[in-house]
């Protein structure tokens, strides 16, 4: 019996096609084919590859300077076909666009959410690296959300203060540079503890003077995000998207008209 060699399999590239001709391919891999598979065999192995079933499969075989072909014949080998190294096997679905299946679209599949208490036993995850660097919360030495807050709080005081920050007055929030230069007047200075702050509840009962202070500004101009209220809060009232709420080191109090329609018209001629 003479000897026959096993036949070599041969790297080519497995492509399905764009929508537009002019677009990349959809899908685009390498893959070793062994030449004696016949057509149907190669469907099946590329089924996993493509999504595609093997009875809804067309091959078409693209080989440098040779015409396209069509690998109709199930029973025939791909060797047949002058299959070589370079060579494109493009698939492409006969199903009508509806029956295909739209494996981009993660609407209908539900996200997976890894309980806290698991997260938490994991020996490789953030959070062990940080217990064991001694980082963050479990830094033996920082300070806890409420001294952070209460920290936070006299800065604060001590920027109204320095700012001279009261309200009625004019004001821009920082940074500005023309002509995005945001103005208006200043309606609320205090506490406002519907605007969480990391680590505190924002039903912990705390006195006032241990909360973090914000500016509450009604814009000019409808730049802003709120009307006044937070959380359900009211604190003053403006008109919709007029309203926003700052640091004090945000703030810079001064004499700071309105625009009249004379200055941004120059502020138009400018640009």
């Amino acid at each position: 019996m003479a000897f026959q060699p096993t036949p070599t399999d041969i790297s080519v590239m497995i492509t399905t096609p764009a929508a537009n001709t002019t677009d990349r391919p959809q899908f685009i891999t390498e893959r070793r084919v062994t030449p004696t598979w016949t057509v149907t065999q190669l469907k099946g192995k590329l089924e996993t590859m493509t999504g595609i079933p093997p009875g809804c499969q067309r091959l078409r075989l693209k080989t440098p300077g040779h015409p396209d072909q069509w690998l109709d014949q199930d029973d025939s080998s791909v060797g047949n076909y002058g299959l070589t190294k370079g060579s494109e096997i493009e698939v492409h679905d006969s199903r009508p666009q509806g029956a295909r299946p739209n494996f981009t679209d993660l609407s209908s599949v539900e996200k997976y959410t890894l309980p806290e208490s698991t997260y938490e036993t994991l020996p490789n995850s953030v959070l062990a690296w940080k217990k064991n660097q001694k980082l963050g919360r479990f830094d033996p030495n920082a300070s806890s959300p409420e001294e952070l807050m209460q920290a936070q709080a006299q800065k604060d005081a001590e920027d109204v203060q320095q700012r001279n920050i009261t309200t009625s007055q004019r004001a821009i929030i920082l940074p500005s540079s023309p002509p995005h230069i945001r103005r208006g007047t200043i309606q609320f200075v205090g506490p406002a503890p519907t605007i969480p702050f990391p680590g505190v509840e924002a039903d912990a009962q705390l006195q006032s003077s241990a909360r973090p202070i914000w500016v509450g500004i009604e814009l000019d101009e409808p730049t802003g995000k709120n009307d006044g209220s937070v959380g359900g809060e009211r604190y003053f009232t403006c008109p919709p998207k007029t309203g926003v709420f700052v640091k004090p080191e945000k703030v810079q109090v001064g004499d700071f008209p309105p625009l009249s329609l004379d200055d941004e018209l120059d502020e138009l001629e400018e640009i």
